[in-house]
């Protein structure tokens, strides 16, 4: 979901496949290594203090770029404004007289990798969600261990960073064992990340930022919506909101005592956030915005239920229990650094996985009530909320009543 919205799948990350087609497919101009290690090269990322108007994102693109990319004839410089997300907006900018002759791809089409910058602009008050600065530290922290894109500049409302050549992930590759495979080692690799370089949180004092993050969305979801009729239709369910805070209260308390780990997460590894590089066999995940400390069963549970999809949402697309063993073993052999990984092994952690599904449902319905509020996209939050909390309701008794002695899913 993220700001990207919960059509987020529709957003950066499924604009990174578009460009691919529009821009060429180099496999070699890549920002990411598969192995996760940590690149000793730290650069300055530059605040250019600009506020970019959100209606005229283009010329906010032309100043920034003016900044990180003087040398672009911005005369002939073209952009592309890609709609599809529904709390931020993205721009393209394709820099056409690139400097060096190098500029064709194998099969013989220009190829603009090297010369493409992404422009995010920031929806209206997601800043109310998202610590923007925790954002860029996470960025740069992520990129320099190999996992996150490079980021080019900051600006007040917005940031540019690389482009990355591949294609998204989509309910039907992201079961196929060539590319499942690669997910569940990504996800392990980060989640041996820890941070340094004077932002070590010891271990004894970090925190999951799942409580925390959730207590603040609570706090932000009005008891009267400004719009009538979505308050007409959250009224019985959502409100007044302290109904569902001690529903999640209950649910967390539960959770917790499943003593699952704490690791350094993304929390939104929805599938338009995971980008495959077939010539690399390479699987490179964006979107920072959500990445913290938080309970390792929770980033795994949070992208199973994405397996839904967004543009047609189908909770048919779960993983199925043979499905989720095969994964999470793949995921501990990677993140245990070993081949002997057991069976009980496997199983706690598929009983932890989904119920922590329970809470990835939760995250989400609470963030789409506060942008049925704040939000200036048109899209149905309301509906998206229902969405999510309906499934939530459905799994609740099944996913919780799971143990490592009777953990079938049907």
């Amino acid at each position: 979901m993220g700001t990207e919205g919960c059509c987020q799948q529709q957003t950066d990350s499924e604009t990174t496949s578009k460009l691919v087609l529009e821009a060429g497919h180099n496999s070699n101009d890549r920002c990411c290594k598969n192995n996760g290690s940590r690149e000793t090269a730290e650069t300055e990322v530059p605040f250019i203090p600009l506020t970019v108007d959100e209606n005229d994102v283009i010329s906010g693109a032309k100043e920034i770029l003016k900044v990180i990319r003087s040398h672009w004839d911005l005369s002939t410089a073209e952009f592309k404004i890609f709609t599809d997300g529904i709390t931020n907006k993205l721009v393209g900018c394709f820099n056409k007289t690139p400097q060096d002759d190098n500029n064709t791809s194998q099969n013989g089409a220009t190829d603009y990798s090297k010369n493409v910058v992404l422009v995010r602009v920031y929806g209206n008050k997601t800043d109310l969600l998202i610590d923007r600065k925790a954002e860029t530290r996470n960025i740069k922290l992520l990129h320099s261990y190999g996992f996150a894109p490079s980021l080019f500049a900051t600006f007040k409302n917005g940031l540019a960073y690389e482009y990355v050549p591949g294609v998204t992930l989509n309910p039907e590759s992201v079961t196929k064992p060539e590319i499942w495979k690669l997910v569940a080692c990504r996800m392990a690799d980060m989640h041996k990340v820890s941070q340094d370089n004077g932002l070590t949180i010891p271990s004894s004092t970090r925190e999951s930022m799942l409580w925390k993050k959730v207590q603040s969305f609570f706090d932000l979801v009005p008891e009267r919506f400004s719009d009538a009729d979505k308050h007409s239709r959250l009224e019985k369910t959502f409100l007044p909101i302290s109904k569902i805070r001690n529903e999640f209260e209950m649910l967390y308390k539960k959770l917790k005592s499943l003593n699952s780990p704490l690791v350094f997460a993304h929390n939104d590894l929805l599938l338009g956030n995971v980008i495959y590089t077939e010539s690399l066999s390479q699987i490179t995940l964006i979107d920072y915005e959500y990445a913290d400390y938080n309970f390792q069963a929770f980033d795994i549970g949070n992208h199973f239920a994405e397996f839904a999809g967004v543009d047609e949402v189908d909770y048919k697309r779960y993983p199925s229990k043979e499905f989720q063993l095969n994964w999470l073993r793949t995921y501990l052999e990677s993140y245990l650094g070993t081949s002997q990984v057991s069976d009980e092994q496997v199983e706690t952690l598929y009983v932890q996985v989904n119920q922590f599904a329970l809470a990835a449902h939760f995250f989400w319905t609470i963030w789409a009530l506060i942008q049925a509020e704040y939000s200036t996209i048109d899209f149905d939050f309301v509906d998206y909320a229902f969405t999510r909390y309906n499934e939530y309701l459905s799994k609740k008794d099944q996913f919780l009543s799971l143990d490592t002695n009777t953990n079938s899913l049907s």
